[in-house]
């Protein structure tokens, strides 16, 4: 065993995290890999009984179940075809104004968000569903791409969102909290997305052209019945799911069941349903969830060592002696964890940041689920913030050819909707019951 200081610890350990993910690694053996070789070098052999209590710990940690179920819900509801009805739908309505295929891209992503919850998921739709026809109808590359990753990440913050059922635990808050506390954050960024291409459009009409007349004369109760049709389904599995967990009837887990349960009759009912289907959709929740509880899992136990280590009270010492009394420390937090998106998976920020950072909410003064949710926006940033930018992989991947979409475009595209993000973030801090006010309202 070697003596390290708890200085040295904390460089070793969260800098060590940095260079294997910048390597290549992927984040569960970069995280696991770290921890037990700094751990084995601290504490010796007894490192190993740490880390296989705290790894199972959290694999056992029932709230978890609710991510697979979630995840089936919202692959099910893929299936079932919502996003292409909900799409088709808007675009009856709103084509005709000037950015109206973004507008409609983000009120997809806005109302998918509360289907999906993964953004792999919700940006790969958007991108197949709204790219085209707004490439195709002469709109900007750059504000169509920004409005898909835009939109798609809105599915990591509204919930049932896989983000706030991992952090419900880590933080030792109520995730049903947590999903009531996202909801107004998530439609202020919503709005601000829409606000955005609204006034660019305006101000660029050549960017964002309207769609032809004769591209969209359809008779009112036509486009009313494709809404209702599309929207309303949804809208009940969507509605029953937080409602449960509003009133108190069932916690996130069972509520996770019954929207598991619903988006499944409606995929019958939509005669989407297949045997080899269920299949697909299965798997494809057996993978997602694996890799999310491995990262979780291993990650969990490497703060298991840091902490046993000291680093915890190193980070949490360097944080409350920052200039400007505790909205200096905020603004450390917040800082930290933009920087750390750049780097790192949201779910390794999610597992080795939260359980330091929270214990700090009440001692600087602040309601512990609006420190969490302003964590939690914030991260938001990561999944458009280059090199480890989520949304823009996706998209990068999931875009036809035949379109022509660089890079650079992309990036160019979603840089000022990150800029839309700090305004939000802005407004929370002045508007803090934008937050507070519907968990207050559950009933518990």
């Amino acid at each position: 065993m070697i003596d390290l200081s708890p200085e040295l610890v904390t460089v070793l350990m969260l800098g060590g995290v940095v260079v294997a993910v910048l390597l290549g690694y992927p984040l569960a053996i970069a995280v696991g890999a770290v921890g037990l070789i700094i751990g084995w070098l601290i504490f010796g052999p007894p490192v190993i009984h740490l880390y296989y209590a705290r790894f199972f710990k959290m694999v056992l940690n029932y709230p978890l179940l609710a991510i697979p179920l979630f995840i089936f819900m919202g692959v099910m509801l893929e299936k079932a075809g919502v996003s292409d009805r909900i799409y088709g739908a808007l675009y009856l309505w709103f084509s005709g104004l000037r950015g109206g295929l973004a507008l409609i891209t983000v009120l997809t992503g806005t109302i998918l968000a509360a289907c999906v919850g993964i953004i792999g998921a919700s940006v790969t739709l958007l991108a197949m569903v709204a790219l085209a026809p707004m490439i195709k109808r002469g709109y900007s590359k750059s504000l169509a791409s920004g409005a898909v990753c835009a939109g798609g990440t809105l599915g990591i913050l509204i919930p049932p969102s896989i983000m706030l059922i991992l952090y419900g635990p880590m933080a030792g808050l109520s995730v049903g909290s947590l999903f009531f506390g996202a909801i107004f954050p998530g439609l202020l960024l919503s709005g601000l997305y829409g606000a955005y291409i609204t006034i660019h459009a305006f101000l660029k009409p050549q960017i964002a052209p309207a769609v032809p007349v004769e591209e969209r004369t359809v008779p009112f109760w036509v486009r009313t019945t494709a809404l209702v049709t599309a929207v309303v389904p949804t809208g009940i599995i969507i509605l029953s799911v937080l409602g449960a967990i509003f009133l108190g009837i069932a916690p996130p887990t069972e509520a996770a069941a019954v929207g598991a349960f619903a988006a499944t009759i409606l995929t019958i009912v939509y005669r989407k349903f297949s045997f080899e289907g269920l299949k697909e959709v299965a798997l494809h929740t057996l993978k997602v969830s694996t890799k999310i509880i491995t990262i979780c899992a291993l990650s969990f136990a490497f703060v298991g060592v840091f902490l046993a280590a000291g680093g915890g009270r190193v980070v949490e010492g360097l944080i409350l002696a920052a200039p400007g009394g505790r909205w200096g420390a905020f603004a450390t937090v917040m800082l930290i964890v933009f920087i750390l998106g750049f780097v790192i998976d949201w779910i390794g920020i999610i597992f080795i940041m939260v359980p330091i950072v929270s214990p700090l909410a009440p001692i600087l003064g602040f309601d512990p689920t609006w420190f969490a949710m302003m964590v939690i926006v914030n991260l938001q940033m990561s999944f458009m913030t280059p090199p480890f930018a989520h949304a823009i992989f996706y998209l990068r991947a999931s875009a036809p050819e035949e379109l022509g979409i660089r890079t650079s475009e992309i990036i160019r595209g979603v840089m000022p909707f990150v800029g839309l993000i700090v305004v939000a973030l802005g407004i929370l801090i002045l508007f803090p019951q934008l937050i507070l006010w519907l968990p207050a309202q559950m009933i518990r």
